[in-house]
């Protein structure tokens, strides 16, 4: 597995997103998702994501379980801001300095490390200055608690003012074939500030592995069926897309999974997607991507298939409340 860099924190190409190990994606079994984790790291994926409030609370948790006896094969990056109760009752967005101060310590606990290699403010609370997020967050890298600082879902206002504050080495946000939101100004704005960007959901919630065919394919209750992109027309008019990207992956000879891990692997050497998987089997395919080589007649079809705004749908239910 190659390396990339993001702002100065060098991970492997390819993460791993841990989250619907826990929560969200239908049932959960630890030690399926302890082993993937094993497996991950045996085949060069050493950049694991979490957040404290998957589960909410478990994921960390799992997570620390799985890498205990080999921590220092592992960039652990997680995540603060989205605040839950036990239940997973939904409280607010937080980004107050002692909310900041307590939740690292918390996410420390759970993980069972003794720092975080990137944390990330999960998403931007509007009614606390950016700067005083960011200032309590460059306290914990003085205190050696964290390494390298992070932000999620940021608008680039938003990110330039917090660079100003500590050097900020990752932008993660939602980027993918169906999700190009980023090309607009996010990923220009990152670039110039030399910010590294982590693509979350890079396969389209799993839409893109080509394996969802109908809704009933989706547990009961896993989230995306309450997404505007899986819900009435939206889903055939997605699916008709998919299909255009899996017969440029048939003659090939890849999976449209694969396929579409390259194509956002190939719009940069400073993009590291994360696809989440919860089975090795899931895995090994995506670690697959990494051999793909797409060349600019490749990359034009793919475009020409799937253009940018294809996707019918918002991202999320309502997208009214997310901060940036």
């Amino acid at each position: 597995m190659d390396k990339r860099t993001l702002g100065t924190l060098e991970v492997s190409e390819l993460g791993l997103g841990c989250m619907g190990m826990s929560e969200f994606y239908g049932t959960a079994d630890e030690s399926e998702a302890v082993a993937t984790i094993h497996r991950a790291l045996e085949l060069g994926v050493n950049f694991l994501d979490t957040a404290d409030m998957y589960g909410p609370f478990t994921n960390e948790k799992l997570v620390g379980k799985a890498i205990a006896d080999r921590r220092d094969q592992v960039v652990l990056a997680t995540k603060f801001g989205n605040e839950r109760n036990e239940d997973g009752s939904w409280i607010g967005i937080n980004g107050s300095p002692d909310y900041v101060r307590t939740a690292c310590d918390a996410s420390l606990e759970r993980l069972g490390v003794d720092y975080i290699d990137l944390y990330y403010q999960h998403r931007v609370d509007n009614g606390t200055p950016i700067e005083e997020t960011v200032g309590a967050m460059k306290e914990l890298v003085d205190a050696g608690k964290v390494r390298h600082l992070g932000l999620s879902e940021a608008a680039p206002t938003t990110i330039r003012r917090a660079h100003a504050v500590h050097p900020i080495d990752a932008l993660q946000t939602e980027y993918s074939l169906w999700s190009r939101d980023p090309e607009d100004e996010v990923l220009a704005t990152v670039r110039e500030l030399g910010i590294g960007f982590v693509a979350y959901s890079p396969l389209g919630r799993g839409f893109l592995s080509g394996q969802i065919k109908s809704i009933d394919d989706l547990d009961e209750d896993d989230f995306r069926r309450r997404g505007p992109r899986f819900s009435g027309d939206n889903f055939q008019k997605n699916l008709d897309l998919v299909e255009q990207v899996e017969k440029i992956a048939a003659e090939k000879g890849i999976s449209a999974g694969r396929l579409a891990l390259a194509w956002v692997l190939a719009q940069g050497d400073d993009i590291v997607p994360i696809p989440g998987t919860k089975r090795r089997s899931y895995l090994e395919e995506n670690v697959g991507a990494a051999d793909v080589v797409l060349d600019d007649d490749d990359l034009r079809r793919i475009d020409g298939a799937f253009p940018k705004g294809a996707t019918a749908g918002d991202r999320y239910p309502d997208m009214s409340t997310v901060n940036r």
